[in-house]
């Protein structure tokens, strides 16, 4: 059974709806920036990891962290430190743009994934990032 393990340093994004531009009698079809960005972030942690790619059926947990933000007083700081986040992105548009980044890289498709768990959660002092376990699931 193989684990695999990434960080992914920098604030959680989730998957953009895709964006259609107009070019004379055609229509464009692309991805936002900030997604391509994100899963681009994602692929250069997958591969500094050095992690073997997966095969069989995978459970994927995916734990994203948050920054509180500065307006929030001292007091009410330490309340939400470890709290759940529960502001945009959405749990599964997060999930999508991590797995849909890691296909081919990680794992052949992300149709092999047959459990997720996400998990978002304030963080203080600590910097916003995602971490990613993948186990191979035997049966």
């Amino acid at each position: 059974m193989s684990i695999a393990k990434i960080t992914i340093v920098g604030k959680p994004t989730g998957k953009g709806r895709p964006k259609f531009s107009r070019q004379g009698n055609f229509i464009r079809t692309y991805t936002p920036d900030k997604t391509v960005n994100y899963e681009n972030l994602v692929k250069l942690s997958w591969a500094e990891s050095g992690n073997q790619m997966l095969h069989g059926k995978i459970y994927a947990t995916i734990y994203a962290f948050f920054k509180i933000p500065k307006s929030v007083s001292k007091k009410k700081r330490a309340e939400m430190a470890g709290a759940h986040y529960d502001k945009k992105p959405d749990a599964d548009n997060l999930a999508k743009s991590i797995l849909d980044a890691l296909n081919g890289i990680a794992y052949d498709d992300d149709s092999q994934v047959v459990g997720l768990l996400v998990e978002k959660r304030y963080t203080d002092g600590e910097e916003e990032k995602a971490v990613l376990i993948l186990e191979e699931v035997k049966e």
